[in-house]
């Protein structure tokens, strides 16, 4: 569940961040008043397209059965690791003009009086975060039901309390906390985590027999720190740790990391400006 709360919470931060940036430059307009029925709009647009994505997901899942669903399934876990890479890349983008690529599509809707055009940017904006988000709890809420799935839920809200008051800190700590270092902080753990689901995502695929293990059991570290313990098994969700790794997942791990690395030493961190 350690999964669900991060991303919970670094997803919502970054929606915060974006619906901060908007209300800030409006609250200088002259016709706030009208602006900010915009804003509000937007945002509960983009709420409701995240969440029309994922009642269209739970209904698309409606049609698979047995050995399908477990393929829809091991589907959704991959798109979720490659999104949520897909969303660390693009912070690390396009972070630093971020504020100011926002306030710009403002200014151009403002000056033609084009507020649904504000509205789209706004709704758009929260989609995104929020898609993402659908996604990734999708992939990891499937098997939860009755007492789990309750737990899931408040686990979920726990997240988005702990944002707002993240958000809130990070607005007016002055320089004791940085966005830049808030940033650097998450990506980190959304990077761990992205490498733990293709961990799950390959255990899947040797189970179905899809690519071959080539060597079932490397070590065992159980003794040292089982996977199945309960410290273990938040370690082994947060970071993709397996005490009896096959030779598969310990060569795709390290590609992974190789890669990531790789990228990252050309792109610096970036935070909002």
């Amino acid at each position: 569940m350690g999964q669900v709360l991060f991303v919970v919470w670094r997803e919502s931060v970054e929606a915060l961040l974006v619906i901060g940036i908007l209300y800030a430059w409006l609250r200088a307009n002259p016709d706030r008043g009208n602006a900010m029925r915009y804003l509000w709009g937007g945002v509960a647009l983009g709420v409701l397209m995240a969440l029309g994505l994922g009642g269209a997901i739970l209904w698309f899942q409606t049609f698979f059965a047995g050995d399908a669903q477990d393929y829809f399934q091991l589907t959704m876990v991959m798109v979720a690791a490659a999104l949520i890479i897909q969303m660390v890349f693009w912070m690390r983008r396009n972070g630093r003009h971020l504020r100011r690529n926002l306030e710009a599509g403002m200014q151009r809707s403002t000056e033609t009086a084009n507020w649904f055009g504000m509205l789209t940017l706004v709704a758009l904006a929260v989609a995104r975060e929020g898609s993402e988000m659908v996604i990734f709890l999708y992939g990891l809420g499937l098997t939860q039901q009755g007492i789990g799935l309750l737990r899931f839920g408040l686990i979920s809200a726990t997240g988005f309390a702990l944002a707002g008051l993240t958000f809130w800190t990070l607005q007016w700590s002055g320089r004791r906390l940085s966005w830049k270092a808030f940033f650097l902080f998450s990506e980190v753990m959304l990077l761990m985590l992205a490498g733990s689901l293709l961990v799950t995502g390959l255990e899947k695929m040797e189970g179905f027999g899809w690519i071959p293990s080539l060597k079932a059991q490397i070590w065992n570290s159980a003794w040292l720190l089982d996977d199945s313990s309960p410290v273990g098994a938040v370690i082994a969700t947060l970071t993709g740790y397996r005490a009896q790794p096959s030779l598969l997942l310990l060569l795709a791990y390290g590609a992974y990391w190789l890669a990531i690395l790789g990228v990252m030493r050309k792109k610096p961190v970036l935070s909002p400006a």
